[in-house]
């Protein structure tokens, strides 16, 4: 089920809105876990199973790594920096690592099992040998994002940065005056405690394609959040004009980039025209789903992070990684870059360390080899850009040429990104130099790449990319005139709906 469906609009947030809000305050928590989980599963059903298992491990381990339980055959309990019990050490690294297994393990599975499959094949046929049976393996939907945030999860909570699900029950039963003895008490709240880590893994609004958010940015929010009519009316309002920038903007621009992608050799400026088509698709896409997906958590009283800062404002590759995916790039800082040593490790270190984070950032937006390629752009431009400073030449420049020349990196780079294989990323790529001849069919493409309809939507991207308010700016002050022009934005797009017959969102594939 995605945002931007009839069924999705007028059935399920409807139902989810009346019986969360129907709902006594201690059943609301419950209620969206569970409409979550069949949110889910709409496409699939098994993928729940997947989900479940993948969040009661997590939630186990987390456990045990704090302290809160205690597995015989360890030496004694150390107590942490804050106070509180903690595990030993031998059974803190014995379930930080379950977890790692457990998540890396079903990721390298469902995501990187047929790559490794097809590329022995290929290095067999090289060598004359018999090649095996390719074993398929369907994508779980938003495996990549669910399991980056059960990952920080119980990293955070081994390194002392948060708490288990179970630490913010048990402390304000005790501040209740609650007795916690008896089985059956420590049972109730344990089944809270998993309640509440399940509702920060599998809320729908973010569960799909993030943002990827920490738990600890939660944890309060998880039990006690206000509900106010203008914190509901600016989610209606992120809603409304992430549903218009993905509906109106991003799905014509994915009519231009189709096109040229799909007609062979272009003419050099019918290829850079495609791709900054394809430019405008994904960030209206992406930056229309994380403004779905903050509007509907603030209609349900959560507030989620930023996840997009203007980001083809960018006047380098290192302040793009700052505006683009902002909750990606934290957490591969966070998690990869300064765990490698960062910048403290010495010059060529830390361009090594630049370098394996963006292809690690690029394998895990998909299994091949484009990906792999895409990242290692971005991480040499970083390291590249390291190199020269705060005064070299480029940064003497206009910040309008600047910013050109970062984005026209950037288009270089979706190329990678969008072609289906690297023959045709590369063939993509020298249209865009001029070096290919031109098909004469692909003349045919102009027709669709070209007409006033597909060129308006055109300039109307390039006016909001380079000129225009924010979401998140936006809807800080909703005036009459703004709230006229998001339920505008709405109505246009829901009516675009009915014309429109493929509207997936692009991150759902990662």
């Amino acid at each position: 089920m995605v945002f931007s469906s009839h069924l999705f609009l007028f059935y399920f947030l409807p139902l989810v809105l009346a019986l969360y809000y129907g709902a006594p305050r201690s059943w609301r928590m419950f209620i969206l876990t569970l409409l979550s989980y069949g949110f889910y599963g709409w496409t699939n059903p098994w993928f729940i199973v997947l989900l479940m298992w993948s969040t009661i491990v997590d939630f186990v381990c987390g456990n045990f790594i704090y302290g809160h339980w205690r597995c015989p055959g360890f030496a004694a309990p150390i107590t942490a920096p804050d106070g509180q019990p903690a595990a030993a050490q031998g059974q803190r690294k014995l379930f930080v690592t379950l977890s790692l297994l457990s998540n890396l393990g079903m990721l390298g599975f469902f995501k990187y099992f047929m790559f490794a499959e097809e590329n022995l094949n290929d290095l067999l046929a090289r060598f004359g040998k018999d090649q095996f049976a390719v074993l398929s393996v369907l994508l779980p939907a938003g495996i990549s994002f669910y399991t980056f945030e059960s990952i920080s999860y119980n990293l955070d909570i081994y390194f002392g940065l948060a708490r288990p699900a179970s630490a913010w029950v048990y402390e304000r039963a005790a501040q209740q005056g609650r007795r916690i003895t008896g089985v059956w008490a420590r049972v109730v709240l344990e089944l809270r405690s998993l309640n509440a880590f399940a509702c920060y893994i599998t809320q729908f609004p973010h569960l799909v394609a993030g943002p990827i958010i920490r738990y600890q940015d939660l944890e309060k929010q998880l039990h006690d959040r206000p509900h106010t009519v203008e914190k509901f009316a600016r989610g209606v309002a992120f809603l409304s004009l992430g549903m218009a920038k993905k509906v109106l903007l991003a799905n014509p621009m994915g009519d231009i980039a189709d096109a040229a992608f799909g007609a062979g050799s272009l003419h050099w400026f019918d290829a850079w025209y495609g791709v900054v088509a394809y430019a405008f698709q994904l960030y209206f896409d992406f930056s229309g789903y994380s403004d779905m997906a903050i509007g509907l958590a603030l209609m349900f009283g959560f507030v989620f992070p930023k996840n997009f800062d203007s980001p083809y404002l960018a006047d380098s590759i290192t302040d793009f990684w700052r505006r683009w995916h902002i909750s990606l790039s934290t957490w591969l800082r966070d998690y990869l870059y300064i765990p490698l040593g960062g910048n403290r490790v010495g010059e060529a270190r830390t361009y090594f360390n630049l370098l394996v984070v963006m292809v690690l950032g690029g394998f895990w937006h998909g299994a091949s080899w484009n990906f792999l390629i895409w990242g290692a752009i971005h991480g040499g431009m970083l390291a590249f850009e390291r190199t020269q400073g705060k005064d070299s030449p480029y940064r003497r420049l206009p910040r309008i040429g600047r910013v050109a020349i970062t984005f026209a990196v950037t288009c270089v780079a979706w190329v990678f990104f969008r072609a289906k294989t690297l023959d045709l990323a590369g063939s993509y790529c020298a249209s865009m130099v001029g070096l290919a001849d031109p098909q004469p069919g692909s003349v045919l493409m102009r027709s669709i790449m070209y007409d006033w309809y597909h060129l308006l939507l055109f300039a109307i991207c390039a006016v909001v990319v380079w000129g225009g308010i924010q979401t998140w700016d936006f809807t800080r002050r909703l005036t009459p005139a703004r709230a006229g022009l998001c339920f505008g934005s709405l109505v246009v797009a829901v009516l675009a709906l009915w014309t429109q017959t493929a509207n997936p969102f692009l991150y759902f594939q990662f």
